[in-house]
């Protein structure tokens, strides 16, 4: 959240609102904290004035044992009030902190698909680490440290009022002064601090996406201009933190020297009093105590204020993540009688498994339908392959399929029943889906394996190993399944049979492959096409074809252009009727399938 040049960030009651929202359900610890800092802070108050008492006791005939004690009781006290105020404040802090991240973790991955893939990831990675920091002091210690800071400012005053009322209007206009300077000097203090987080945001989220480009970056010879486009940012983070520096230095400087010079007129002010009689010593040594300590709490005052600036900066970008659209919010019925009846009731065998009705969908309610019209039939059983150019609406199909996506005209039917009487995660426990791209999940090889089906036995995860070829390479690694799917620990290939596995081991009733042979080398792609026939056998698979061997053995080939199903059919037929699918085989100087290369890419 970037804030305009010239313009300064005010802490208004809707922004507070908004802070104090991520504070509101630990409001009664902030209260006992609030009451152990102000009990602190009267202890650190009465200190003074029990020295007065020691004071006075010297000079007469009084005894020190009843003043020394009430010092004692008072650091004794003072210290225990401490301790338990911090350590409450920072586990106040942390749990605050904890249901943050732990909620906006939730919504991520519980949030539509592309309203999470519109946002650059390190921008929501940042939300959840960094942005979440600022909340740590801005939403429990800081409120609790302005209110005891205005507490111990005016006590403080107060009490020097009662010590003596001259020395007092002294201080008070010394106090004035630096408050005035604070009042002016402050807020562009919040302002740069918050640009340079701004920009180190950015930077953070440049830096991720060219460490995941690294490859592109080093075969590009563009280490050097990559890194000037990062440091840039860098380098405005730098220019604002230097800005606010110089500023909070300057506001610094100003109030040591107000207050420095405060305490000398009141120890000149005070000797020439004490000479005319007029003030006791005891009193004055009281004051000047009182005074020293004067920059406690405007110190404790400015850095909250700071603190509660960048925090509530903070949480209008972490609130700014409950705008994104959920699945759980969509409106479909979830109700137990239709979950139940959707177990119960068996699907007749001759009713498709999936099936498409004159859909229509697009990414964005003013972009250009993706698919428009389409009339799609899966059975139960055989290999549908889809092909088409670029952009033809093959990706959209499996995002509407696995319901990424909502169509915006027609429907959907999974064993005959519209797609909006089942829940997400009824249709997708249907379903297995395998990306082309094959992005692997953080952890080791069987974390990955039991992504989706958590209770599987090491015997099972050793079948599919198998059936993928997979199993050797696996057991020749050190830490074997529990290797972690490092970069460096699997190939590209690998990771794909990984995914394909990790499908096959769900047994679904529809197999959702984006080319799962498009990394493969030849015999081993010949053996995950075994894999495939296998469970067309007795299942649904789907393929969106980038190959000739994957078209060959598809029941049904279904031919996309421009967002719509344009033929559909066996290979043989389509090349004898449909221009669009000849064109794209021969644009590969594929003549037929019995010369075909195994290699062969197709779309």
């Amino acid at each position: 959240m970037t804030v305009p040049e010239g313009t300064s960030r005010k802490v208004s009651v809707p922004r507070l609102r908004i802070l104090w929202s991520f504070a509101r359900p630990h409001q009664r610890s902030l209260a006992l904290a609030l009451v152990l800092a102000l009990v602190g802070s009267g202890m650190g108050l009465a200190t003074p004035m029990v020295t007065k008492g020691v004071l006075d006791a010297l000079g007469g005939s009084d005894s020190l044992r009843g003043p020394l004690v009430a010092l004692l009781v008072l650091l004794v006290v003072g210290s225990a009030v401490m301790y338990w105020q911090w350590t409450l404040l920072g586990e106040l802090g942390e749990r605050v902190v904890l249901r943050a991240r732990e909620s906006m973790v939730r919504r991520f991955l519980r949030a539509t698909v592309p309203a999470v893939t519109r946002r650059p990831p390190g921008e929501l990675v940042t939300r959840v680490t960094s942005d979440t920091v600022l909340l740590h002091q801005a939403a429990t210690g800081a409120p609790v440290g302005l209110i005891n800071a205005v507490v111990m400012l005016f006590g403080t005053l107060v009490l020097m009022g009662v010590l003596d009322l001259v020395l007092l209007g002294t201080v008070a206009a010394a106090v004035a002064v630096v408050a005035v300077l604070f009042g002016v000097l402050m807020p562009g203090i919040a302002t740069a601090q918050q640009r340079a987080q701004d920009h180190l945001g950015r930077l953070g989220g440049n830096l991720e996406g060219a460490l995941r480009a690294i490859r592109t970056v080093k075969a590009g010879r563009a280490e050097d201009r990559t890194a000037e486009r990062i440091v840039a940012d860098a380098r405005v983070s730098a220019e604002h933190g230097v800005r606010a520096n110089r500023r909070e230095a300057l506001a610094w400087t100003i109030a040591l020297a107000g207050i420095e010079l405060a305490i000398i007129l009141v120890l000149g002010v005070g000797a020439w009093r004490v000479a005319e009689g007029d003030l006791e010593v005891s009193r004055l040594i009281a004051f000047l105590l009182y005074a020293f300590g004067l920059m406690d709490p405007i110190s404790e005052l400015s850095q909250n204020i700071t603190a509660l600036q960048s925090g509530i900066a903070a949480a209008e970008r972490i609130r700014e993540t409950d705008d994104l659209d959920s699945e759980e919010g969509d409106g479909v019925v979830r109700d137990v009688p239709v979950r139940e009846a959707a177990v119960r009731n068996t699907p007749v065998q001759d009713t498709p498994v999936l099936e498409l009705r004159d859909v229509t969908a697009a990414y964005g309610p003013d972009a250009k339908p993706a698919v428009r019209g389409v009339d799609l039939v899966i059975p139960r059983h055989g290999h549908t392959a889809i092909v088409g150019p670029s952009g033809a609406g093959k990706t959209t199909l499996f995002s509407l399929v696995l319901r990424f996506l909502e169509p915006t005209g027609g429907e959907l039917l999974l064993d005959g029943r519209p797609y909006r009487d089942h829940s997400h995660d009824e249709i997708r426990s249907r379903l297995a889906y395998v990306e082309q791209d094959t992005p692997v999940v953080p952890g080791t090889i069987r974390d990955n394996l039991l992504l989706s089906r958590p209770d599987a036995t090491d015997a099972e995860l050793r079948r599919v190993l198998d059936e993928v070829r997979l199993a050797e390479k696996v057991d020749a690694l050190d830490d074997g399944l529990d290797t972690p799917l490092s970069g460096t620990a699997v190939s590209g290939g690998e990771r794909q049979r990984i995914a394909l596995a990790r499908a096959l081991l769900r047994t679904p009733d529809v197999l959702l492959l984006d080319e799962a042979t498009a990394q493969l080398d030849g015999l081993t792609e010949a053996a995950v096409q075994s894999c495939v026939r296998a469970r067309a056998a007795t299942g649904a698979v789907v393929t969106i074809a980038h190959r000739l061997s994957t078209v060959i053995d598809a029941d049904t080939i279904v031919v996309m252009e421009a967002g719509r199903v344009r033929a559909r059919g066996g290979h043989g037929e389509l090349l004898a009727t449909d221009t669009l699918y000849r064109e794209l085989v021969e644009a590969l100087r594929i003549a037929a399938p019995a010369d075909r290369p195994e290699s062969t890419i197709l779309g």
